[in-house]
């Protein structure tokens, strides 16, 4: 039984809260802000954006006392021939010692910055082409509020019958300081093919990434993969047709277990091509025997989705959920308005407001 107010009610509660967001905002506002007044960066700036999750609109509430983060992508003139990645992010101390002494560090891609109340990641990159150039400096790729305009104002070339960015292969490339070299990366191309999956879905998609991400957090023995690589995966198997959430989360898993069950008995790694960069594995962090729990526990995890799905009545179906999620709303008693299998019963949760800026064209692109 597919218990829909439930699962709007499930949904709004793992959604980052409304401070969250707004914490988010004032910290990748108040960078951002600062990087472009910074006299000494003014000369290697062109351009920044966000990346990640929060920009996606797959992120969940962060649990055990976790600060929500955000990822800015800072694009600059940096000729990587001329600078290697530690003497590029070395021109960023003296803003940082001045902004942010003693909660900022050197990440191995990255700069990260830990203030009290959200984490901010700098990413940055050297020169990029003069197509990517044009995308980056758009307004719409700037603005967090206004994704879905994003890849009607980039200009699109058409390509093989089909229309294509312009910037379609051309990817960013940033500083790797472990490697020692500067490494390819398209958040615009991640960027894209979620939100052409969520049209494709009816915009479903995002809200099963985000209740398969909330899986793996509260079973913390299922170490990787997570974020981004775990959003790859649900995107591969999440097919279009889905009717529901529910429905998404069970076909999701249930592709999971069933594309990489070869994989996971060899104890491999599989190589799922990234977007945008088809020669970089997701996975690649990921251990053989690390996939092999993984892959046991979404098998066990899309049998439990399935019987839910099905199950004859709301209570059974929200028990078999609690039991996949953790939390998960009852269905209303019999004094509230029947089993809940249509019931709009007033809801025990209180209303939180979704991850991202409103969407007029939908509210589950929240």
């Amino acid at each position: 039984m597919d218990v829909k107010p439930q699962f709007d009610e499930f949904l709004r509660d793992i959604r980052l809260s409304r401070s969250q967001i707004d914490d988010l905002k004032t910290g990748h506002s108040t960078l951002r802000d600062r990087l472009s007044a910074d006299a000494a960066l003014k000369s290697i700036l062109i351009s920044d954006f966000l990346q990640g999750s929060y920009r996606r609109y797959t992120a969940v509430r962060p649990k055990n006392g976790k600060r929500a983060d955000v990822d800015v992508v800072v694009v600059t003139n940096l000729d990587e021939e001329k600078y290697a990645p530690q003497q590029a992010m070395n021109l960023f101390k003296p803003f940082l010692e001045q902004h942010y002494a003693g909660k900022w560090r050197f990440q191995g891609r990255s700069i990260g910055i830990e203030l009290s109340y959200v984490d901010l990641d700098i990413v940055l990159t050297s020169a990029p082409s003069e197509i990517v150039r044009e995308a980056v400096l758009a307004e719409s790729v700037r603005d967090d509020a206004a994704v879905d305009e994003l890849f009607e104002t980039i200009k699109l070339r058409e390509a093989g019958g089909q229309s294509e960015p312009a910037w379609k292969g051309s990817p960013l490339r940033i500083p790797d300081r472990d490697a020692r070299e500067w490494d390819d990366t398209d958040p615009l191309a991640q960027l894209r093919k979620t939100w052409d999956k969520n049209k494709q879905t009816d915009g479903l998609y995002v809200n099963v990434v985000k209740a398969i991400k909330w899986w793996r957090l509260v079973n913390s023995e299922v170490s990787q993969p997570k974020g981004y690589p775990l959003e790859h995966l649900v995107f591969l198997a999440c097919p279009q047709g889905i009717d529901s959430v529910a429905d998404g989360v069970t076909r999701s898993l249930e592709g999971i277990v069933s594309t990489y069950s070869a994989h996971a008995a060899a104890e491999q790694t599989p190589f799922v091509p990234d977007h945008g960069v088809p020669g970089h594995n997701v996975l690649r962090r990921v251990s053989g025997a690390d996939f092999r729990k993984f892959h046991e526990r979404v098998r066990r995890a899309a049998q439990l989705a399935r019987a839910a799905l099905e199950a004859p009545t709301a209570k059974e179906s929200c028990d078999k959920w609690r039991e996949l999620f953790e939390q998960f709303p009852e269905p209303p008693t019999q004094d509230r308005g029947g089993d809940g299998g249509g019931s709009k019963g007033p809801s025990k949760g209180g209303y939180t407001p979704p991850v991202a800026p409103s969407n007029p064209r939908t509210e589950r692109f929240a």
